[in-house]
């Protein structure tokens, strides 16, 4: 039952982390929010789908996680090569 709850509390967190993907894409203009939110929201269709027992084909699946990959593979490569510009100011 407390580790049921856990699954609850990690949606929470991947909403709220969504959420400021967005923020960081929209107030601080930089493109890896995006990519931070896409992933997470990704994630966050997932826990529901299989806590309402959508029937999500098992292809559409791993297209969606594909891209939340692909997504945050873009992000941590963009905060990379922003870091490396800032260290070399």
């Amino acid at each position: 039952m407390v580790l049921e709850n856990l699954q609850y509390i990690s949606i929470i967190i991947e909403v709220v982390v969504a959420i400021i993907g967005l923020l960081i894409f929209i107030k601080k203009k930089k493109s890896y929010g995006l990519g931070i939110f896409t992933t997470f929201f990704v994630y966050v269709f997932y826990d529901l789908s299989k806590l309402n027992n959508y029937q999500v084909s098992i292809d559409g699946l791993y297209f969606l996680f594909f891209i939340a990959t692909l997504s945050m593979l873009l992000s941590v490569w963009m905060i990379y090569k922003e870091n490396k510009i800032n260290k070399k100011r």
